[in-house]
């Protein structure tokens, strides 16, 4: 069945509508604008400038080209191409939803498909984003999610130390 069968437990990373099973990274970057407050020696952020989502992953089985394609279509849709795939595009723009943030209004700038002999059955895709405000409603409602996903993250119960026990090297013979 693939990638959306077999994997049906993992949470993907969704851009748009297009999930992403297999991520080997994902950079999240927020650029600030500080300016020198008129008169004084203070200087203060002003307003955040630049969001840039940079996502690594790897497109695996049957539905990689179908995966390849959706995110090639997401790239070049403008606002009101992506409205008639996706009525919500056309207000939001494209939605990352990950375990790490919630990003509203975004749009890909950069696509990279790698296909190499070592990877037959797979495509390497690098992704980035960056942050197209379309309205503040749309970008209050942003914050609002990638807030929510941090609280019901900080309520989950979270396992132990991935390895408690202290190790030490073996003696030789």
């Amino acid at each position: 069945m693939g990638v959306f069968s077999e994997q049906a437990t993992n949470f993907p990373v969704m851009v748009g509508p297009v999930p992403l099973f297999a991520v080997q990274s994902m950079v999240l970057t927020d650029g600030y604008k500080i300016e020198r407050v008129y008169g004084s020696r203070f200087s203060q952020a002003l307003m955040p400038t630049a969001k840039t989502i940079q996502i690594e992953a790897t497109l695996a089985g049957p539905e990689r080209l179908l995966l390849k394609h959706f995110l090639e279509d997401l790239a070049l849709a403008t606002r009101w191409a992506a409205a008639a795939a996706a009525p919500l595009l056309a207000v939001a723009g494209i939605p990352v939803v990950s375990g790490m943030t919630v990003a509203t209004d975004m749009q890909i700038t950069d696509l990279k498909f790698t296909h190499s002999v070592t990877k037959r059955e797979a495509l390497d895709v690098g992704i980035t984003l960056v942050h197209v405000s379309r309205t503040a409603i749309g970008d209050l409602v942003g914050v609002g999610l990638d807030l929510a996903l941090a609280i019901a993250t900080a309520a989950l119960p979270t396992p132990g130390p991935p390895n408690p026990v202290t190790r030490t090297p073996e003696e030789g013979p």
